[in-house]
């Protein structure tokens, strides 16, 4: 007897909505602070697109600096040409499950850019090869339901030895060190909330390990303070924002100069009505 398989059934968007505030991340919560029709495009209608080159050099520098670390947490050898071997193993791989789109040359120079940025990174970093690491890409979630407020999902980059938690970034520009841990507050109280769900004690610190791609690249580590009271406070306030939004279907546009001109659904939001 031949059975038929039923057909796969299509989420409607009420349910992905629902989907959406069972649980929340850092990433959906900066998307919603820097524009709702853009979360709308991004995870409710779910639109794809390909990575533009500078995204893909930031997935493919992480991806790597996480087999340095692994390496180290497993207490291996790491070998230069171990490295490289990863780099050109990721850098082919990512592509074939998301492919970019790139201009005559472009894929050449923005390699380089990123081997650059690795070589810069093994030089510079203050974290020595021995120190072995506490969690390395670590997925942790937080309830939240005392606070009513959804479960709260992540990836920790690094967390160093005495519950120091690292995030890495890639940035064209070197960054303003008064403004950095402002504009990236949200995702570091995200990570101290997990962070102290998961082992049940304060982290010492945070750092932003920022590889800047200048001609000649550099690397900015600055350290931060543990998450504040107040910190916590205006990170649950923001998620009840997201909340309310949801429920309410507030997909309203924020135009500006800087995050309008690269975003991948520009063409889609001036359809919108």
């Amino acid at each position: 007897m031949i059975v038929q398989a039923e057909p796969l059934r299509i989420q409607t968007q009420e349910e992905r909505i629902q989907e959406l505030l069972r649980t929340v991340s850092a990433s959906r919560l900066n998307c919603w602070l820097g524009c709702r029709l853009k979360f709308y495009f991004r995870y409710v209608l779910r639109i794809k697109r390909s990575p533009t080159p500078a995204k893909y050099i930031g997935s493919i520098v992480h991806r790597v600096l996480q087999y340095w670390n692994l390496s180290r947490w497993r207490k291996l050898p790491i070998l230069t040409e171990s490295i490289q071997c990863q780099f050109e193993e990721h850098w082919l791989n990512e592509q074939d499950e998301k492919p970019v789109l790139w201009e005559d040359g472009e894929e050449t120079e923005c390699k380089g850019t990123a081997w650059s940025l690795l070589q810069t990174y093994f030089r510079d970093t203050p974290i020595q090869l021995d120190e072995t690491p506490e969690a390395v890409e670590v997925s942790v979630e937080a309830d939240l339901k005392e606070h009513g407020l959804p479960r709260l999902i992540g990836i920790i980059d690094l967390v160093r030895q005495g519950g120091r938690i690292v995030d890495f970034k890639t940035t064209g520009q070197t960054p303003n060190q008064e403004k950095a841990g402002h504009l990236n507050e949200t995702q570091l109280s995200c990570y101290s909330v997990l962070y102290r769900e998961a082992t049940g004690k304060r982290e010492s610190g945070l750092e932003l390990h920022h590889l800047v791609k200048l001609k000649t690249p550099k690397l900015v580590v600055q350290p931060l303070d543990p998450m504040t009271e107040g910190q916590q406070t205006r990170l649950f306030h923001i998620m009840e924002s997201y909340q309310r939004g949801l429920d309410q279907q507030d997909w309203i546009p924020s135009p500006n100069v800087m995050s309008c001109s690269g975003c991948e659904y520009f063409n889609e939001c001036r359809k919108w009505n």
